[in-house]
């Protein structure tokens, strides 16, 4: 490597450790046979949640690979996700920006819902939620964020791109 390459190489690092940080997430969107809508309830920090967290891409892992990893570990069901149903930029304040990805989960049959083992260290329950309880267990973008999703699942119309859980104008 020659002196100019090395300059190359430290001024390129030095850019990109330079550029604005946005964190990124993943979540599966599940029913049941009802339509009823999978939660979990997370102990370090208040209120409830879909079943997913942050994509570890230091790891290389995908937003795809990561929703099925965070249910794995969040509720002891590996399953593949369907599509894509929403993809949300949630602006941050005492954090960085999220990109928000949301899949389709499917609908899950009884054994499934029999064999949901949640993890302890980071949830304390579950529920299946009437959609028309959203705004009281899911407040702000997620709220907005699963609506949105089920709307897409319930038109056919594809996956939507959110800002802070609403569409863009």
């Amino acid at each position: 490597m020659t002196e100019t390459d090395a300059q190359t190489d430290t001024d390129y690092a030095a850019y990109i450790a330079g550029l604005p940080r946005v964190l990124a997430g993943a979540a599966m969107l599940f029913r049941d046979a009802r339509g009823h809508v999978l939660i979990v309830e997370p102990n370090y920090r208040e209120g409830w949640a879909l079943p997913g967290g942050t994509i570890e891409s230091d790891d290389g892992e995908t937003p795809r690979e990561g929703a099925r990893r965070e249910t794995l570990e969040e509720i002891g069901l590996n399953i593949e996700p369907g599509p894509l149903l929403a993809v949300d930029w949630v602006p941050g304040t005492a954090r960085p920006p999220i990109a928000a990805y949301l899949y389709d989960g499917g609908v899950l049959g009884e054994d499934q819902l029999a064999a949901i083992r949640l993890q302890e260290e980071e949830l304390l329950s579950w529920r299946l939620l009437d959609p028309a309880e959203l705004s009281s267990y899911l407040p702000g973008s997620l709220g907005l964020r699963v609506r949105a999703a089920l709307d897409a699942l319930e038109s056919g119309t594809g996956a939507v791109e959110l800002e802070n859980g609403v569409r863009p104008r």
